[in-house]
């Protein structure tokens, strides 16, 4: 069979199977302006199928057989299951089928200066700031963001340069599809070990991701974990090695930080020199990374620092990530994505910051091994915000063999409550939060529509 990147340069219609997801519709979206026809699936309404759908992409509401009709090459996202009729219909057409990473990859190699973001945490804004400089200064850059970028409007770019952002995942492994000229590492922490196992064999997944890069290695000169996957990198090759942070000695660094109205500012050194000062647009210390990873790479591919501060200083956040929705009748609504323990805690200490009378953590839990494997560090940050309201765990790809449960998750977190259903959610909130408090939706899977919810039933009162 001819590979993927033969393939692409053949074929005019691609079917999506699960094209709503978060690293499938970008795909999409920048196959369909690069003059495909495409065609999807799934199995959930949500925002980025509205988008879709806009872009006059034709998507079907549920996975059957008949929906690969006409298809050419089929896409399929892995958080499907192995019994999936349409992916089952797929496999057994002979019409070439891959999984989402392996188009990740013949993406990526179709762009001379691709860079991609990985890390634990912070990928998804790392990304959105990277391209959105390149944006503002006219590089004209493709991009695959894991959020919707407000600047676009859009998760997917499809630009006209050799320059390529995009997000690269560690789970199951799918970064390392990637032909990356930069790999930026962000951070390394205990996440995906159903896959991974230990957290030696995500750090040399890590390493191997290093190894990938064919021009730099952007990396967190302050994470203990990189450093010990930067250590076993390959060294050959003229590849340079390029260091962000907060401590001495870091390349890119940030001195003189400064949190006003929860938005970090800070005074950018570039090698001991002082190259001028950043200003963020967004609340939480942690972002003070996250930018300086984005003016790492910015700056390694020749964008004057004036140039990033000016687009930092004007970036929203991205999609989901610390997104304000609204005030209503007091109450402030926001949603994130933070589905593991370190992003819950700096997001809650962030919304703790701020003013609020009371922050509510509307929390869904998000696969049941991490929710099995975590599920004290969960209760031990939770217990952060005021008020803390439950869903039960959404399990996407997994089969609950870990017999976990919200309920159980709850029993370790005085005062917590948790609901069945979306609609209860958000009947309790509207009954009980006050004016002056903060509503946290948080988690990465369809929790957001708990916040409509509440905003729907909010606008009925006024």
């Amino acid at each position: 069979m001819k590979s993927i990147d033969e393939l692409l340069k053949e074929v005019k219609h691609i079917h999506f199977i699960g094209i709503g997801g978060s690293g499938m519709c970008p795909l999409a979206e920048i196959l369909n302006k690069e003059g495909y026809f495409i065609t999807g699936s799934d199995n959930n309404e949500s925002d980025t199928l509205s988008r879709i759908r806009d872009l006059g992409i034709k998507v079907v509401m549920g996975q059957r057989a008949e929906n690969i009709e006409g298809a050419e090459m089929i896409v399929y996202t892995a958080a499907l299951l192995s019994d999936n009729p349409e992916l089952v219909a797929a496999k057994a057409s002979g019409i070439p089928t891959f999984e989402r990473s392996k188009l990740f990859g013949a993406i990526s190699r179709l762009y001379g200066k691709c860079i991609g973001v990985s890390g634990t945490h912070g990928k998804t804004t790392t990304t959105s700031m990277l391209t959105q400089i390149f944006i503002d200064a006219d590089c004209d850059p493709t991009a695959v963001i894991g959020g919707k970028l407000p600047l676009t409007g859009t998760n997917g770019i499809a630009g006209k340069s050799e320059i390529m952002v995009c997000e690269a995942c560690e789970f199951v492994d799918t970064f390392l599809e990637l032909s990356p000229a930069v790999s930026v590492i962000l951070n390394i922490d205990e996440d995906h070990l159903d896959y991974f196992k230990t957290l030696e064999n995500l750090i040399a997944s890590f390493t191997k991701f290093a190894d990938l890069a064919s021009n730099a290695v952007i990396y967190n000169g302050d994470d203990a974990n990189t450093l010990s996957a930067i250590k076993n990198a390959k060294k050959s090759g003229g590849k340079e090695f390029i260091t962000f942070g907060l401590k001495e000695g870091n390349d890119y660094r940030a001195v003189n930080v400064q949190i006003k109205n929860a938005k970090p500012e800070y005074d950018l050194e570039v090698n001991g020199q002082t190259a001028g000062h950043i200003a963020l647009n967004v609340p939480g210390e942690h972002n003070v990374i996250d930018s300086l990873a984005a003016v790492s790479a910015a700056m390694h591919q020749g964008v004057a620092f004036e140039d990033c501060a000016a687009a930092l200083s004007e970036f929203k956040g991205a999609g989901r990530r610390f997104e304000f929705l609204g005030t209503y009748n007091g109450v402030t609504i926001a949603d994130d994505y933070a589905h593991h323990p370190t992003e819950l805690e700096v997001t809650l200490k962030t919304a703790k910051q701020m003013g609020y009378n009371n922050v509510w953590a509307v929390f869904q839990p998000f696969t049941f091994s991490r929710t099995h494997m975590l599920m004290d560090d969960f209760a031990r940050v939770l217990k952060i915000a005021d008020k803390v309201v439950m869903t039960e765990i959404m399990g996407s790809r997994e089969v609950n063999t870990y017999n976990v449960y919200t309920s159980q998750l709850a029993e370790k977190i005085p005062g917590s409550v948790w609901f069945d259903t979306f609609e209860e959610v958000a009947d309790y909130v509207v009954k009980n939060a006050e004016p002056g408090d903060l509503v946290m939706t948080l988690g990465c899977g369809d929790i957001y529509k708990a916040a409509k919810i509440m905003i729907k039933k909010y606008k009925t009162l006024e």
